[in-house]
């Protein structure tokens, strides 16, 4: 997540606040927001990457640890966490796939799509403003496949072309229309009804 100076303080306030209050459980209860992590192998994963915001002087604002006591203990339930980090941090730029958020603070829009930018991947980007003409550049200067504005970024619509850019995907499109030409392949046929072979398409 990257905000804006001019609101840092306020969101972080009120992130760190929900977060705190998420209802971790079992994911198959409805009214649990926070499951498990899919085992043990992604599990270290997570907290190895915990470990490295850690060492990289990160700030750990929230979260962070393996939740073990019951009913946690025969799952692989992580804390929600939240480090303020800086841009350049393996935390920033690499993908954790877990319930891990790194929050940087930045100047201005220019500089919060540098930062954006400057990762290997591009799948889902959003933007929060109220100011149109900026939703509009972001549009066109956020290097990914999907770009919400003033939503968040659930990485997916099935009636829209789905995939990423950069290291994200192989270029493809999923869903929506542009499935067809994702699961197509294109055979080129040439009939000659003459009766006699050709030397070549251009003689007789």
């Amino acid at each position: 997540m990257i905000l804006h100076e001019a609101v840092y303080d306020e969101v972080m306030e009120r992130l760190v606040s929900c977060t705190r209050n998420l209802k971790i459980g079992d994911p198959v209860d409805p009214s649990v927001q926070v499951g498990p992590v899919c085992g043990e192998a992604q599990e270290e994963k997570i907290l190895s990457y915990i470990q490295i915001g850690k060492e990289e002087g990160a700030k750990l604002v929230t979260g962070g640890k393996k939740l073990t006591e019951s009913p946690y203990d025969k799952g692989f339930f992580i804390e929600p966490t939240i480090f303020e980090a800086e841009h350049g941090m393996r935390i920033t730029k690499e993908e954790i796939f877990g319930p891990v958020l790194s929050v940087i603070k930045v100047p201005g829009y220019e500089e919060a799509v540098k930062v954006a930018n400057d990762v290997e991947y591009g799948l889902s980007t959003s933007i929060y403003t109220n100011d149109l003409r900026l939703a509009y550049r972001a549009i066109d200067e956020l290097e990914a496949g999907i770009t919400y504005v003033n939503a968040p970024t659930i990485g997916a619509e099935v009636h829209l072309p789905f995939g990423g850019v950069k290291n994200t995907g192989n270029g493809t499109r999923e869903a929506g229309s542009a499935a067809i030409e994702e699961f197509t392949e294109i055979k080129t046929v040439f009939i000659d009804y003459s009766g006699r072979l050709q030397k070549a398409q251009i003689q007789e």
